[in-house]
């Protein structure tokens, strides 16, 4: 994947050693819950192999899948702003290595060197633009009648 919202194509090379430098390896298991809409967000992944589906709650229905995210997106996003709560759920559906990273830590080392602040923040910035936009476009899949809206 080469989309702007991918760590290598987001951030320079120094800066994503700065970021992975705070990194642990973690696996998970195909259905593991990665998180809970709604739950406190303390952490984020970014993707080495497998896939991850975010999914958003529909009253009276399954959680839509909004988005499938695989080698090198970021998993995440919500740890980043203020009241630091999840704004989807994510499940593992394949078996996933990642990078995880604890949330406090990369706000502090945003807060200590501006320029790497600004770059994360435009980072994730794209990843919410990203997915606020999948998830209209899947929603009206789902739910709208035909015609009544558009991808655009």
């Amino acid at each position: 994947m080469t989309s702007a919202t991918t760590m290598t194509t987001a951030l320079a090379p120094a800066q994503r050693d700065r970021l992975t430098s705070l990194a642990r390896e973690v696996s998970f298991t195909v259905g593991t819950r990665l998180f809970e809409e709604g739950r406190h967000a303390d952490r984020f992944w970014i993707v080495r192999t497998g896939t991850v589906a975010l999914d958003l709650r529909v009253p009276g229905r399954r959680p839509a899948v909004i988005e499938t995210l695989g080698h090198g997106e970021l998993v995440g996003w919500s740890w980043h702003f203020p009241p630091y709560i999840w704004q989807l759920g994510a499940e593992a559906t394949s078996p996933v290595r990642a990078w995880e990273f604890d949330a406090a830590s990369v706000r502090a080392l945003c807060d200590d060197d501006p320029e790497f602040g600004r770059a994360v923040a435009v980072w994730v910035g794209r990843v919410v633009a990203q997915r606020l936009h999948a998830s209209r476009v899947r929603l009206l899949d789902l739910y709208a009648p035909y015609g009544s809206g558009s991808a655009r």
